[in-house]
């Protein structure tokens, strides 16, 4: 009966056939002959003595034959020993009908094949030593079925041996397939159980005393169509054994320990070796019909004739490409030994000594002591190291940078103060404070001889030509120009460069800059130093004083050339938006320039002289073929582009530019195609002429030879002339044609380029009402003109507040309640029974809430407001005002003077009222700009009320 026990085994190995030897034999069995011609089984006798007993399949019905095969020492004579690795038995096979069920995971055993095993289950690993002991060393090897509704590709090796490890009892049995193989147990080694297939084995059930052996169904071995089959099966095997020697010791193995082969023994081998899949093995073994198995099994080797000759591709390719690298290299390296040889050329590291040597020689005599030692003593670490090494690329790349930097080399200044001012001229309207600073920059270099490295900081709002001025300031110093921007950097390294310990370590921003412009005094333009960052990395900004410090920078020491650089000849030139976020040990390492924008006056010339004519030349549009106004100019620039700078007005002029062009674009290709229309309504006129006169020649039949000669000779001299008359006749028309009407753009038709205005007019009120007084205030776009406002909520004995609307800050909220106190106190001055602040909830609000607000400049505003509304009196037409106030009413000075000076005239204010501290500030602006202005300067509130709710001749006392 066939023993189920509770146990579980997993597969260690795939298929694994026996260890290749071999047999001396007389057999002539037709299959043998061809395979062992092919894999020179006759010349490679391993000589080894054994006994063994295997039990085969029976081909025709009867007794399976016992295979005898008995080797003795051929050369020595020695004894034979019987073999290890398989247990000799007297008994037969066919004489256990009951054998322990052993279930194999992943492949189906052959007869006549290796399988190694692992037995984790200790009573069926005493089972089977058992077994040993009593002459009875066979167990049946069954495939495991797939668990239903898993895909087999998708499970590993260690899901399926624990899947075993849980099967038990009848479990066990329905997961079995019914068709196995009786193996003999070959030998035990701890928990490893080696089996020989031996032959087919059926499991009837799982007590039962039926025979256990399954024969093949009955074939004729004289079928044309078996042996076909088996001759394909031969050949395809032939092919593949040329291929692989694994194959050939298959073959080999096999014929040594089950015999001959026939046909359904081809058949199974064929299968064994396969890299078939276990599926595909199952049912190669449960296929008993010998014709049906031969055909499964040429499907399985022809598979994998196919899958053998990609890999042969594939290897092919492979080796191709690595040959062919590698005969490139040895040709490479002979080339080298040969120049080498006849001194055409040197090696890898004497070349470029040579090439370091030759960069650092023109600079030679100029380079400092320090650097020239530390290059010869690279150069010598250079010859001392491997090609190989990877510190002779870092001491190589050290040596690049060190030889490339401009020691000593300095570009010739220009001290032409005229010629200076003439380029500065050039390329930028406005700006004095910025050119005057150059200019003397430029006389002192004049007078002294040489010129010494500033630090220069120009300040203001966007678009107001911070950047591009430092470009035209290095063409007037005649200077190298190099630009790079700090805004976000937060890495110290940017400006220090890093350890040259680090694998792709750089030089600082300053060395690259020397590097790429090639001498020693540049001018570096370091953008928006306001918008440093700071990181995990280090402060930026610290870094930077020592870059940016005229007493430093003589010996500014990068990290990756750790040698000091001379940075005392290069002219920093730093841009910012705003001051107050730059770091006061920096800020104080430089000298600020303020550029506070551009009035409507000067947007005008800017426009007109510089943005005008190079967007006009971008466009390919020419002078004669648009007109701008200048009422169109000044619109644009009132409705359209109110901020300090010019950025936005240049991209509009450029829009407006790009519209002129379309518009010419299609004018154009109308007056192409009337002129297409026109040539061919002619080239039809001629065609129906030369019509016409063959009509008439027709009709009036053949003319005298000597009016023919006549007209011949007339004829001949005239088509030149008509030719060149008709093309001057086309020429003229299409140029009519082609004439295009000028573009003209006015204030009127300015919203078809341009859109609807942007901006509208600041001010609200022709005269502002009560509690309603015009403040100025400073933005980074510039100045501006804002309205505060005040009204009372509710009145009642002891009701006096104030609320605060309009998203003020901290600072602007603290000034309200100032302000609050100080009209308060003045209201109690003026008028002693006026209780209004005291009874009196009052409401102050600031337009344009949507705009965050803060500062303490419209204290004196706020103040004028409350009194306004107090007095129930409205402030003086055209009157706005600035300053911050103390509890005291002491007026305290404010900045952006010129900020606030611009928007009040473009809000028509004529009356402007400034603390007397900023006198100094409104005397340095330019004439144009306070033309028109009644400016008074105050250092108490009590000037203020007079002026703002005094009578007119007072106010002009």
């Amino acid at each position: 009966m066939l023993k189920l026990l509770s146990s579980s085994s997993c597969l260690h190995n795939r298929v694994n056939s026996l260890a290749p030897t071999s047999i001396r034999t007389g057999s002539s069995a037709p299959f043998l002959r061809v395979l062992s011609s092919l894999t020179g089984l006759a010349g490679r006798n391993r000589n080894l003595g054994c006994r063994v007993f295997f039990c085969s399949d029976a081909s025709d019905g009867s007794e399976p034959p016992v295979a005898e095969a008995e080797v003795k020492e051929a050369e020595s004579g020695a004894e034979a020993k019987p073999s290890s690795a398989i247990v000799s038995t007297n008994p037969r096979p066919e004489d256990y009908l009951t054998v322990i069920a052993l279930p194999l995971p992943h492949r189906p055993l052959f007869p006549g094949f290796y399988m190694p095993i692992f037995v984790k289950d200790p009573k069926l690993m005493a089972a089977l030593q058992d077994s040993r002991k009593r002459q009875a060393p066979y167990a049946g090897a069954f495939l495991l079925k797939d668990e239903p509704g898993t895909d087999p590709s998708f499970v590993s090796g260690s899901e399926a041996d624990k899947n075993i490890y849980d099967l038990k009892g009848k479990e066990l049995f329905n997961r079995l397939h019914e068709v196995g193989t009786l193996a003999q147990i070959s030998s035990i080694q701890g928990d490893q159980v080696i089996l020989i297939g031996h032959r087919r084995l059926r499991i009837t059930e799982m007590v039962s005393e039926e025979p256990l052996t399954v024969k093949d169904k009955p074939y004729n071995k004289d079928d044309d169509v078996i042996k076909a089959t088996s001759f394909e099966v031969i050949s395809t095997l032939r092919d593949v054994l040329k291929t692989s020697s694994l194959w050939r010791d298959h073959v080999q193995t096999y014929t040594q320990h089950i015999g001959d082969f026939n046909f359904p023994r081809l058949a199974d081998f064929g299968a064994a070796i396969s890299g078939a899949n276990k599926l595909q093995c199952q049912e190669v073994l449960e296929e008993l019909d010998v014709y049906k198995r031969l055909k499964l099994t040429l499907e399985l080797v022809k598979k994998e004739i196919e899958i053998t000759k990609i890999q042969e591709s594939i290897a092919k390719a492979i080796e191709e490409k690595i040959s062919g690298e590698q005969r490139r290299y040895l040709l490479n390296e002979q080339l080298k030994a040969i120049k080498k040889e006849l001194g055409l050329e040197t090696d890898d590291k004497t070349a470029l000594s040579a090439k370091f040597r030759e960069r650092l020689e023109p600079n030679r005599e100029k380079c400092p002591p320090h650097v020239l030692q530390v290059i010869e003593e690279e150069l010598t670490k250079l010859q001392l190291l491997e090609a190989s090494s990877s510190e002779f690329n870092v001491t190589r790349n050290y040596l690049d940078w060190l030889t490339a930097l401009p020691w000593g080399n300095f570009s010739d200044e220009n001290f032409d103060v005229l010629h200076a001012q003439k380029i500065l001229d050039e390329d930028h309207y406005g700006l004095t404070d910025v050119k005057e600073r150059i200019l003397e920059f430029i006389a002192v270099g004049k007078l002294r001889g040489t010129s010494q490295g500033k630090i220069i900081c120009l300040s203001g709002p966007p678009g107001v030509g911070k950047t591009s001025i430092g470009r035209s300031i290095a063409r007037a110093l005649n200077r190298k120009f190099f630009r790079f921007s700090v805004g976000g950097l937060a890495d110290v390294a940017e400006i220090k460069g890093h350890r040259r310990t680090y694998i792709g370590a750089m030089p600082g921003k300053m060395v690259q800059c020397l590097k790429n412009v090639g001498t020693a005094n540049p001018l570096v333009l370091i953008d928006e130093i306001d918008k440093l960052g700071r990181g995990h990395a280090g402060d930026p900004a610290s870094a930077l004083l020592e870059l940016l410090d005229p007493e430093q920078n003589a010996n500014f020491l990068d990290h990756y050339l750790d040698v000091p650089i001379d940075l005392s000849k290069v002219l920093f030139v730093c841009t910012a938006n705003v001051v107050e976020m730059i770091p006061n040990p920096l800020l104080d390492r430089m000298e600020v320039i303020s550029i506070a924008g551009y009035i409507t006056d000067e947007k005008m010339h800017i426009a007109r002289d510089y943005l005008e004519k190079s967007t006009r030349e971008s466009c390919g549009i020419k002078p004669e073929q648009v007109e701008v106004t200048e009422a169109a100019l000044l619109a644009l620039i009132e409705n359209y582009c109110r901020e300090s700078g010019v950025r936005n007005l240049q991209k509009q002029i450029e829009k407006i530019y790009r519209k002129i062009a379309l518009k010419l674009v299609r004018q154009g290709v109308s007056g192409e195609n009337e002129v297409t229309e026109t040539n061919d309504a002619e080239v039809v006129q001629v065609n129906g002429l030369v019509q016409n006169t063959d009509d008439s020649k027709n009709q009036s039949g053949l003319e005298s030879v000597e009016g023919d000669s006549h007209e011949q000779v007339e004829s001949s001299l005239e088509p030149d002339t008509n030719k060149d008359a008709k093309e001057t006749e086309n020429v003229n028309e299409k140029e009519a044609i082609m004439e295009i009407e000028k573009v003209l753009v006015d204030k009127e038709n300015l919203s078809d380029f341009v859109g609807k205005p942007v901006f509208h007019a600041e001010r609200i009120f022709d005269r502002t009402p009560i509690g309603v007084v015009m403040g100025l205030a400073w933005t980074a776009m510039g100045g501006s003109t804002l309205y505060i406002e005040t009204t009372h909520v509710e009145q009642g004995d002891g009701k006096g507040a104030l609320i605060l609307t309009g998203q003020l800050g901290d600072v602007m909220k603290e000034s309200a309640q100032i302000a609050h106190t100080v009209a308060r106190a003045i209201l109690l001055k003026e008028e002693p029974d006026n209780t209004y602040f005291a009874n009196t909830k009052l409401h102050l609000h600031v337009p344009a809430g949507a705009t965050p607000k803060d500062g303490p400049s419209a204290g004196c505003t706020m103040i004028t407001s409350m009194l306004s509304l107090a007095l129930n009196k409205p402030v003086k037409k055209d009157l706005a005002m600035t300053g911050e106030v103390t509890l005291t009413g002491k007026i305290l000075p404010i900045g952006g003077v010129k900020e606030k000076t611009i928007a009040a005239r473009r809000g028509e204010v004529k009356t402007i009222i400034f603390p007397a501290a900023n006198r100094r500030d409104y005397d340095e602006l330019a004439s144009n700009v306070k033309e028109g202005l009644n400016v008074h300067f105050v250092e108490e509130y009590s000037q203020i009320f007079d002026l703002a709710f005094g009578d007119d001749e007072s106010s002009e006392k």
